[in-house]
């Protein structure tokens, strides 16, 4: 039966309007009273009464609950599992997929994905995120590992402690190095301009990232200051966050498609690119129980392999 809240009108609150009387008797803000009394959840005396209704001595005001939303569901689409045993679990991350709850993001996470879907995680990082030990931006797509048991994650967070994880990505930047590789090495931290963005600066945490020039090409249709673009390998020694699009632009060469920063509009719209050009497509370490050493490579989503396609790289 629907929960009801009843009251009679008496004293000062004789002539005022119906949803008026109802938000100061239930403690409800006006438009939430005219909510209930649009949906037909009230009633006067048994009868249907319009929000602007004058209540009178002695009206019997009876108030339904509305009807509880159905709790939100994780269990969205399972992302492709690329290896799984009982200690861990390598996943290729979508682009758009979250991969655990926090500000703003409290539902349909890769972790909530796949507990909805029965995958087991471990407890060791947090309630929020079982089975985390590194992450990947909500944008980039790729190879991700997480751990079922507490044995594997602590093991695989001494390896990312002693820098023993091997992870490369393919990123696509604005124009051209000076060099086929190079090294990046600046801490990174909170930008002090702008509290969402991270930015390399000099009370940060050390962050250390490779690179290597794969192909250069350039953006149909536009002049070669503005178009050229190159696909780099980067390794990451350290894991910040948003480590590689900060330390690609603190370079002067931000990730096509990542206008937070530094991507130009221009390029990525004429490639058609929605996204950064970001991709965990190798993922290597020892496994953290059995001592198997483990490696895994994804190609390019269809996204961007389109991109690609478009430059006549061969990314590999």
């Amino acid at each position: 039966m629907t929960p009801r809240h009843a009251f009679e009108v008496r004293g000062e609150a004789v002539g005022l309007r119906l949803d008026v009387a109802i938000s100061r008797a239930l403690s409800l803000s006006r438009s939430q009273a005219a909510q209930r009394i649009a949906a037909g959840q009230v009633t006067v005396d048994g009868h249907a009464r319009p929000k602007s209704y004058a209540v009178e001595d002695g009206d019997r005001v009876e108030v339904e609950e509305p009807p509880e939303a159905p709790p939100p569901t994780d269990h969205g689409p399972t992302p492709p599992i690329r290896y799984e045993d009982d200690h861990v679990l390598v996943v290729s991350k979508p682009a758009g997929l979250v991969v655990h709850p926090g500000a703003g993001n409290p539902h349909g996470t890769l972790v909530q994905v796949l507990q909805g879907a029965g995958y087991a995680l471990s407890p060791g990082s947090g309630p929020e995120r079982p089975g985390v030990v590194h992450r990947l931006d909500k944008d980039t797509s790729g190879l991700l590992v997480l751990t079922k048991t507490t044995d594997a994650y602590r093991g695989l967070v001494d390896q990312l402690r002693r820098r023993a994880v091997e992870r490369r990505y393919l990123a696509l930047v604005h124009g051209r190095l000076g060099g086929e590789r190079g090294r990046v090495d600046a801490p990174i931290g909170r930008d002090p301009r702008d509290r969402k963005r991270f930015a390399a600066v000099a009370d940060g945490k050390p962050a250390i990232t490779h690179w290597e020039v794969r192909e250069t090409a350039q953006a149909p249709g536009l002049p070669v200051d503005a178009g050229s673009v190159s696909l780099l390998e980067c390794r990451l020694e350290t894991g910040r966050t948003h480590q590689i699009r900060v330390h690609l632009s603190y370079a002067g060469h931000p990730i096509v498609g990542d206008p937070v920063y530094g991507g130009r509009a221009l390029v990525a719209d004429t490639l058609g690119l929605t996204r950064p050009f970001l991709h965990a497509y190798r993922l290597a370490f020892v496994h953290p129980v059995t001592g198997q050493g483990l490696e895994f490579r994804e190609a390019l989503p269809a996204d961007l392999a389109d991109v690609a396609e478009v430059l006549h790289l061969e990314p590999g």
